[in-house]
């Protein structure tokens, strides 16, 4: 494609990719550009089984607003980091290896909160930083499917993780108030749904280790 005789890019078309899409300059490709990402965020989310479960497994101690909001920034903090490392190509470590690891992240996560005790630290916002990193690879995956526009890569990059917001978003506000009635008018099933959506976490999260090891030998 050329703008003035000079070459804006170029793509090949095939069967699996028949059409290619270029965004325009100014405030309508701006606003396109947006739109889609955002769109393809939240769409990352919400049919990504392994991200929801391991904000689940984050949120199901609950806690008051102060600690949710230092847990959820954290994994925004950190997976921003390594999307926007990964996506522009500063950062490459295959899919072999972060895909694993985010199903092993899932199952600590469920391991960890079997292990929280009254009065013992909440490491969950550490824990949500550094997992976030491995999962912020996964999320670049998507993006470099997607492909990045060249012309609006910075536009392309925030919209997506805004996406991803938006999507985590949905989920804690369906999970908390839920879990926070459940602690105050039943504390002991909001204990037993603790442990058990912990053990549920522990075995999604070994079963798509094995299964991703199997997928990528």
């Amino acid at each position: 494609m050329y703008d003035a005789g000079r070459l804006l890019g170029q793509s090949v078309l095939t069967h699996e990719q028949p059409f290619c899409e270029r965004y325009g300059r100014g405030p309508s490709g701006v606003f396109a550009v947006v739109v889609t990402f955002v769109r393809a965020g939240i769409h990352h989310i919400f049919i990504g089984p392994d991200h929801i479960v391991f904000i689940l497994g984050l949120m199901l101690l609950g806690g008051g607003l102060a600690r949710v909001l230092s847990v959820a920034t954290a994994f925004t903090l950190a997976h921003s980091i390594t999307l926007a490392l990964a996506a522009t190509g500063h950062l490459e470590i295959s899919a072999r290896i972060v895909e694993p690891l985010i199903a092993l992240s899932i199952v600590y996560i469920g391991i960890e909160n079997l292990r929280a005790r009254p009065g013992t630290r909440d490491r969950r916002a550490m824990l949500a930083f550094t997992f976030g990193l491995v999962h912020g690879l996964g999320f670049a995956g998507v993006l470099r499917e997607l492909g990045l526009p060249g012309e609006a890569l910075g536009w392309s990059l925030l919209s997506f993780n805004l996406g991803v917001e938006l999507g985590q978003a949905c989920i804690i506000l369906a999970v908390i108030p839920l879990l926070g009635f459940l602690r105050a008018t039943r504390p002991r099933t909001a204990l037993r749904a603790v442990a058990a959506g912990s053990w549920g976490i522990i075995a999604a999260g070994g079963y798509w280790f094995v299964q991703r090891l199997l997928v990528h030998p």
